[in-house]
């Protein structure tokens, strides 16, 4: 009996140390759990979640364009973050490439992080090597009664006869876009096998909260996308006919999917309705509700900036495809 309970009483000390690394394991990661505005090497925006699951960490990473990606690991080592993304870029042939692991390491200062990236070779060479910042998000507010919110004058964004009040987003970059019998236009031609990358265009006005209407004719194949505040991408896209999904028009890009699709065949003319308010969007396309009132954890690809607290411009994706808009009208939040 006496051997039989020290054996009981080592297992149980087992279980209990065991229980103890882990309770360790959760305190040492909970200053990192939540969502993290980056400002990446280069000054893009990016974007870091972080949450427990399974007795672990889970990450979700935005590099600057593109959708929000799942991590390969997260960790904590010696109290800072350790995440891992592997990539596997395409060769010219269009063939998976060689792996390259990158590793990003995160040190808290209050709510600040300071991140230094690694990118390693198959043959583990190391470069790409560059430092950047993070500032944590606070948390989404609770959802806001939209009825209760007041929207000022409106206020028209295009003339419909030039471009007075927008301006590109980069003046190197070749610019498609003109005013054409009241229609705002992007003139984008391709080459077959090779992408030209146009301009994309923001009002010279800025905003925060506010109501946006306007219309839109996106051609077969099209893709463009309305960017609120520079921040939030709501999807302009020809994807008619396709299963619901984040990237489809009204989504708001690799974010949040609409719960219906209400979306119109290529090159017909479509309306959207989009409120932003307290970090919550709401989208009407055609007349039906496709996004109500939902939260936005962070920036989109392609964003101007990572931080959701300031005034933005409305910008247009024109690098993409052509695309048409006209009757562009925003009604800001009456203070």
């Amino acid at each position: 009996m006496k051997k039989i309970s020290l054996s009981l009483s080592f297992v149980l000390g087992l279980v209990l140390c065991g229980a103890c690394g882990v309770a360790f394991a959760a305190d040492d990661a909970k200053p990192f759990i939540g969502n993290w505005a980056l400002t990446i090497p280069g000054g893009g925006a990016g974007w870091l979640g972080l949450k427990g699951k399974d007795g672990g960490l889970q990450a979700s990473v935005l590099w600057g364009g593109g959708s929000v990606l799942p991590a390969t690991s997260a960790k904590i080592e010696g109290g800072n973050l350790v995440v891992t993304r592997i990539h596997q870029p395409k060769g010219k042939d269009g063939k998976p490439g060689k792996k390259i692991t990158e590793t990003i390491t995160a040190t808290r200062d209050g709510d600040c992080l300071k991140l230094v990236t690694v990118k390693r070779a198959e043959g583990g060479k190391e470069f790409g090597r560059a430092e950047f910042t993070g500032q944590r998000i606070p948390p989404v507010p609770a959802t806001p009664d939209l009825s209760k919110v007041k929207f000022g004058e409106p206020v028209c964004l295009f003339n419909g006869k030039d471009l007075s009040g927008w301006r590109a987003l980069n003046p190197n970059a070749p610019n498609g876009w003109s005013a054409k019998n009241g229609i705002l236009v992007n003139d984008a031609p391709q080459e077959p096998g090779k992408h030209k990358g146009y301009a994309n265009i923001r009002t010279e006005r800025e905003f925060e909260d506010f109501n946006l209407s306007l219309e839109v004719r996106v051609p077969k194949g099209g893709n463009s996308g309305v960017y609120l505040r520079g921040i939030y991408e709501v999807q302009v896209a020809d994807t008619c006919g396709k299963p619901l999904d984040s990237h489809n028009m009204g989504g708001v890009y690799s974010r949040i999917t609409p719960t219906v699709a209400a979306e119109k065949p290529a090159g017909e003319w479509q309306t959207m309705d989009i409120t932003l308010v307290d970090r919550h969007v709401t989208v009407i396309l055609n007349g039906k509700i496709i996004v109500k009132n939902q939260p936005v954890l962070g920036c989109t690809g392609g964003a101007l900036t990572s931080d959701e607290f300031r005034a933005g411009p409305i910008y247009l994706q024109g690098d993409h495809t052509s695309v048409d808009y006209r009757n562009i009208v925003i009604r800001p939040v009456a203070k």
